[in-house]
């Protein structure tokens, strides 16, 4: 049966949520593996994965979780690799120098001589790279950083526990090897690239992989459609899944502008899975069947994922697993809702999963009530 379609407008956002609208559950041991990500014809894990970390910055937030400590730094790693998840996700460019680099945003905002610079990152230097934030050495100060908003506003990078930037070879070196690694490789959406442009960042970027990620388990991902089809083309080692708003947003390339689109990339290429927008998903579960059918793995991103009862619905609905920013409420929700049968188990193709019945109040029953019409809706 056809739902009729509404409009996602009053769903509360993250920047209004109270801290009690995320489950506070106890937690519970987490298996760690890409195996978790990928179909089977038994149950596979529910995986949780850290956004850029423990959670990304948001600047203008009343919540203060969201500038905790500095996302895409060897802190916010660690931090969220003491909870029950499974991987980090971050974001690796390559500086002019041919050094990836973990750093989300496409330039570096910062005040020098009482002026806003603005420099993009893969135009940088290592060494200038790292002239910004926090500084290792003693006694030094780096450049205070900044950050633009999608409305306009520039404001001060500050969050309680800061940390300096880092390599991807760093990130390999000081975070704890059990603790998987979700890279997506990022590139400017305002930039055509060439597929020698692309080959050449792709390959300083698995040089330092290889090198260094020895068991660690890895998942490559990317917006960018034809960065993708190569890392895929240069490694048969880690599974690539392919990032897409799932039809939120417009681009110019109809390869971005689908779940369709992205299972047909994905099919085309031999890549091994999808991570959507969620709200992608709710306004289109049926792709779900055609994207499962097509034996991929599934995960999501978005700030309703923040929220344990829209969680709980896609663990229901079958996706694989979700990016999140509030990594200890969520991770502890995901441990107490889905509990492996036995949790000592380590093979991830044998464990069982055993399902208990969320426990919600009445508020957030009609929390619940009121999000599964206002999310679920037809396209077109």
């Amino acid at each position: 049966m056809a739902l009729k379609a509404v409009h996602v407008s009053d769903v509360p956002n993250l920047d209004h949520l109270p801290d009690n609208a995320v489950l506070s559950l106890s937690s519970g041991k987490s298996y760690r593996g890409v195996e978790g990500v990928r179909t089977s014809s038994k149950s596979p894990k529910f995986v949780v994965i850290g956004h850029r970390g423990s959670g990304m910055n948001m600047l203008y937030s009343p919540d203060r979780r969201m500038k905790a400590i500095k996302e895409n730094s060897i802190m916010s790693f660690n931090a969220a690799g003491k909870f029950a998840v499974d991987f980090v996700e971050f974001d690796v460019q390559v500086t002019k120098d041919d050094c990836p680099v973990v750093f989300h945003d496409n330039f570096i905002l910062a005040e020098e001589d009482g002026c806003l610079s603005e420099k993009r990152v893969t135009e940088l230097t290592l060494e200038e790279f790292f002239h910004y934030g926090p500084q290792r050495e003693p006694g030094k100060v780096g450049k205070p950083l900044m950050r633009k908003t999608k409305d306009g506003r520039v404001l001060t990078w500050k969050v309680e526990d800061d940390d300096s930037l880092c390599t991807l070879q760093e990130a390999f070196l000081k975070v704890d090897p059990s603790l998987g690694f979700n890279l997506e490789l990022k590139f400017d959406d305002n930039i055509v690239y060439e597929d020698d442009e692309l080959t050449h960042v792709l390959q300083a970027i698995l040089k330092v992989v290889f090198k260094y990620a020895q068991d660690r388990s890895i998942i490559f991902s990317s917006f960018q459609p034809d960065a993708v089809r190569l890392v895929r083309k240069l490694q048969s080692v880690y599974p690539v899944f392919f990032l897409t708003n799932g039809g939120c947003e417009i681009y110019t390339d109809p390869r971005r502008n689908s779940l369709d689109e992205a299972l047909k990339l994905c099919l085309a290429y031999g890549l091994q899975g999808i991570v959507s927008e969620v709200k992608g998903i709710f306004r289109n579960p049926g792709a779900i069947s055609r994207i499962k059918e097509a034996n991929l793995g599934l995960l999501t991103y978005g700030q309703l994922n923040n929220v344990a009862e829209a969680v709980y619905m896609q663990h229901l609905m079958g996706i694989d697993g979700v990016i999140v920013d509030l990594v200890k409420e969520i991770s502890e929700a995901v441990s107490e809702l889905i509990k492996p049968a036995d949790e000592g188990e380590e093979s991830l193709q044998d464990s069982k999963i055993e399902l208990t019945k969320p426990k919600f109040s009445n508020n957030e029953l009609s929390f619940l009530l009121k999000l599964i019409p206002e999310l679920i809706q037809v396209c077109g």
